[in-house]
């Protein structure tokens, strides 16, 4: 006797479409699974065997053999226990000849009991099936509000096995899950208002929304660097439904999303702690999983207090910033990650956090703020566009009872800057500045002579690397974009240019700019 049966598996974001093999024999009592599967996999005979006991259905006699094809693919997770339970059943005559069978997928954890547990990596299943021309998959209901966002493929959300043999008998059928609604409203969040002073913090924050741009925030304890941060993502515009569905892709294999959760329309924000290891940021395992870079994919990457995390974490996302992908090999199989990210640094200036505060000394000598700064390489500074200093608070502003300009208010010119930018390239839906390829600068961030002038002296003084340099021109086509203005000026390369001057982070001044 052998039973044939629809599945899906993950490895990475990409998954396939499996057809699970169930065979019984005469034999001595034996169950077996083949076909390249983890332990999580091979535990799968004492679950669906208890489910099926405490289910009152019976269970082939005999040896049983399950084949998960095709072999050469690593099937992890319990997410086969449903697909195998159903097939046993089909073996003992239950829900054989059930109608639609040929184009319908399993995928789901069974408890002990019966109960359909949810899985990681549904929202891929249900889009590995649709696209292998499946018209339904039965999944966990805990998993069907991110499966409906799919489109095109019918969406049965079952918790319990029983559930799902009266579906595929059609003695109780269940509707399909509805799409997710696209409309609704944006939760709350932290809001800009509430930010006090810090002017040109803002308008940096402001700037790197709008181009996609990184940025370093350093000053003293307290002054409001990790207050910015966190309200960053609430002028970001929201996510396009290609976008959401990237974005739920991966807190999905993740295991990120909450229970029941659909699909995420806000952009992300993730604030790993610094003593996280590289493959934690990254992206690695023995079974490859996304790292916090990946899961903050068209969101925002903050590292606070930067110099603290470990050297070879920091290391490790150099590339990834450049190439904004993450691609992890393991025994498993290689697999490629997204991480295309806003990286938001916050850090002091020395160990104590007070060297250049004119209000409290500092405490650290020139060796320790030496130091301190070697804890970061040139080439990672190098690829953070924005570098600004955030000084204490005024007591002027703490005593403003004034609102501030609002989260929403910045939001909408950043939205305004962004389509100014995709609206110059042909075909680009949501063209950012930093996407500016070095080919298309001079035609996108053409100088006049005084442009051409402020540039040569910016890369002069301040020893600017090619790169540098051509982050500093999409900071200033930025900057031009928030102003509505079609060309770049002198003016604006020069605000970008400030943005990259010397930091704190040397015992010598800030050296500005010469735009006169």
């Amino acid at each position: 006797m052998l039973a044939r049966i629809h599945s899906a598996a993950t490895l990475g974001l990409e998954a396939r479409v499996l057809d699970v093999e169930v065979d019984a024999s005469h034999g001595l009592p034996r169950f077996t699974i083949v076909g390249l599967p983890d332990a999580s996999v091979r535990e799968a005979r004492e679950r669906v065997r208890s489910a099926l006991k405490n289910g009152g259905y019976p269970l082939p006699d005999g040896t049983i053999t399950v084949n998960l094809a095709p072999a050469d693919f690593r099937k992890c997770g319990a997410a086969l226990d449903l697909p195998v339970a159903v097939g046993l059943l089909r073996l003992c005559g239950v829900g054989s000849g059930a109608p639609g069978e040929r184009e319908r997928v399993y995928v789901g954890e069974l408890g002990l009991g019966g109960e359909v547990r949810p899985v990681r990596g549904a929202l891929c299943l249900a889009l590995a099936a649709r696209d292998a021309g499946f018209a339904e998959i039965v999944l966990p209901a805990a998993n069907a509000a991110e499966a409906a966002a799919v489109g095109g493929i019918r969406v049965i959300p079952v918790k319990h096995l029983s559930e799902t043999i009266a579906h595929v008998l059609g003695q109780r059928p269940i509707l399909p899950a509805p799409p997710p609604r696209r409309d609704a409203p944006r939760a709350p969040e932290a809001d800009f208002s509430e930010v006090r002073g810090q002017a040109v913090a803002r308008r940096a924050a402001e700037i790197a929304a709008a181009g996609g741009h990184h940025l370093l925030l350093m000053g003293p304890p307290g002054a409001g660097k990790t207050m910015l941060a966190r309200r960053l993502p609430g002028i970001l515009p929201p996510l396009s439904l290609a976008e959401a569905i990237d974005v739920t892709k991966i807190h999905s294999v993740a295991g990120a999303l909450a229970p029941g959760g659909g699909l995420l329309t806000a952009p992300p924000f993730r604030a790993p702690h610094h003593g996280i290891s590289a493959p934690g940021l990254v992206g690695g395992g023995p079974r490859p999983a996304p790292g916090e870079a990946s899961l903050a994919h068209r969101g925002v990457l903050f590292l606070d207090e930067l110099p603290e995390f470990r050297r070879d974490a920091l290391e490790a996302i150099r590339q990834p910033l450049e190439e904004r992908r993450v691609a992890v090999v393991r025994a498993a199989g290689a697999v490629t990650f997204p991480c295309d990210v806003l990286l938001v640094a916050a850090m002091n200036p020395c160990p104590c956090g007070y060297f250049g505060d004119p209000r409290r000394a500092c405490l650290c000598d020139r060796r320790e703020r030496r130091r301190y700064a070697r804890k970061l390489s040139g080439p990672l500074l190098d690829r953070i566009d924005l570098h600004v200093s955030v000084g204490a608070v005024e007591w002027k502003d703490l005593r403003e009872t004034a609102p501030a300009e609002p989260s929403a208010a910045v939001r909408s010119r950043v939205i305004a800057a962004r389509r100014r930018a995709a609206g110059r390239r042909a075909g680009a839906d949501d063209l950012r500045n930093t996407d500016l390829t070095p080919a298309e600068l001079p035609r996108q961030c053409a100088l006049d002579h005084e442009g051409s002038r402020i540039l040569e002296n910016a890369v002069r003084r301040l020893g600017l690397s090619v790169r540098a340099v051509h982050r500093a021109l999409r900071v200033a086509r930025t900057i031009a974009d928030l102003s509505k203005s079609e060309s770049v000026s002198a003016k604006h390369l020069a605000e970008a240019l400030s943005y990259r001057a010397p930091t704190a982070l040397s015992d010598c001044p800030t050296e500005q700019v010469d735009s006169r």
